[in-house]
């Protein structure tokens, strides 16, 4: 059991080293030769592993000691003791033990490493645990994130990141509790836009403004609903004709500046199915402009090397970036159409809100569309794209019709 000592009083002994009590039986104090110097009150304790550990407090707080020995002695006994010394540690430090766990993909730790090195690190960073688990020190971070005119969006990825980190760090036994989880912290809300959905002349009008050799983007985006990185890694031999279904597995993109193939995002490989319409515009694209052989690296920068035909490529089998594809080419669509370029509105994925919201009209579950679009959780699909599901209220009108017949009034007469 711990105890707390007095640095600088200490019961007085007789010269036979026997406590001196008064007359109400209590010791009676006298001055250590540390009387005035440093902190006065110092506990004492044993850890769970054997380990003698203390902590002091100033004068006037003995309470204040009491209560820490008490917490102390509890925490042991619940198995939820934490080393002070650990409390030490800095942020940055915890993080980047956390960060060796995440994702193997090589973009997305590229994208998560920025984010701590450009947003987080500089505000946290060199911060000890003993302040980081304080909810005032999250608070702060959160309304600097205010100052700093970070979107919404934007807040709510950077906070979730530091509590994963808080929630490592509490893993670790560094801290008790994950300060970003207290209710004095107001969590960031992410507010997703609400889509706004191209009309097909917008879409043909774009068509008509990409240079020929990159047309068919409209058709695999808008046809087949396929993301950017998805349409530069398309290839002819991805189109399965006996089930009449392209197969999408995989995707361009770029990391560290290298480009290389991949699984498409979150790694999941999925089938949508083709139309005799955009099989058609595939089939006229290639005779036109046919595939060429591309090798790059699968997976990561220095991944193995893989040779497949892709059909997106400018002169001389050019490969783009994506961030180069849309600079050059689809901003340049917009200016060779004559049309304003509404930013998120208008970006590449507006090709797969068209595809999304036609299925949708078609009588298309939520269900068969999160599979098309590659969307591991139907929940977000619906989320997303719920204010494009059409009514069913006429058609539950007409199925209850069905079910009870024509109705009649009470004397007999039909209804109007």
């Amino acid at each position: 059991m711990g105890h707390v000592d007095d640095r600088w009083m200490r019961p007085q002994r007789d010269e036979d080293g026997k406590v001196i009590v008064n007359g109400r039986g209590k010791p009676v104090m006298e001055k250590t030769e540390l009387y005035g110097r440093g902190l006065r009150y110092r506990v004492r304790y044993i850890d769970p592993d054997g380990v003698e550990r203390s902590k002091s407090f100033p004068d006037r707080e003995k309470k204040r000691a009491d209560d820490f020995l008490i917490e102390v002695e509890s925490d042991k006994r619940e198995g939820k003791y934490i080393d002070p010394r650990t409390a030490k540690k800095t942020f940055r430090q915890q993080a980047e033990s956390w960060f060796k766990a995440q994702s193997s993909d090589p973009a997305t730790r590229e994208v998560l490493r920025s984010r701590l090195e450009r947003q987080i690190y500089p505000v946290l960073g060199h911060l000890t645990f003993d302040r980081i688990e304080k909810p005032s020190t999250v608070r702060d971070f959160v309304a600097g994130m205010v100052d700093r005119g970070l979107s919404d969006n934007y807040q709510a990825v950077l906070f979730t990141i530091v509590s994963s980190v808080c929630d490592s760090a509490v893993d670790d036994r560094v801290i008790g509790r994950n300060p970003c989880k207290v209710k004095t912290v107001r969590r960031p809300v992410a507010r997703s836009p609400k889509v706004v959905v191209w009309s097909e002349e917008r879409l043909h009008a774009v068509k008509s403004g990409l240079d020929e050799r990159f047309r068919v983007v409209a058709d695999l985006g808008a046809g087949a609903g396929l993301r950017q990185g998805e349409i530069l890694g398309f290839s002819p031999d991805d189109v399965d004709r006996v089930a009449k279904v392209i197969r999408v597995e995989r995707q361009i993109k770029t990391v560290n500046g290298v480009m290389m193939f991949a699984l498409p995002k979150g790694g999941k490989t999925r089938a949508v199915p083709v139309s005799n319409a955009v099989l058609m515009c595939i089939d006229n694209h290639v005779r036109k402009f046919p595939p060429v052989s591309v090798q790059l690296p699968w997976g990561k920068p220095d991944g193995q090397l893989v040779t497949v035909p892709v059909l997106m490529t400018g002169e001389a089998g050019r490969l783009y970036t994506g961030d180069l594809f849309t600079k050059v080419v689809w901003l340049g669509a917009f200016r060779n159409a004559g049309l304003e370029y509404r930013g998120r509105i208008d970006g590449m994925h507006a090709l797969r809100h068209l595809f999304a919201s036609m299925l949708l009209a078609a009588g298309c579950s939520v269900t068969e569309l999160a599979e098309y679009l590659g969307h591991s959780d139907p929940g977000f699909t619906l989320r997303t794209y719920t204010h494009l599901v059409p009514s069913s209220y006429e058609r539950a009108r007409h199925a209850i019709d069905r079910m009870f017949g024509r109705p009649v009034l009470l004397d007999g007469l039909e209804t109007a």
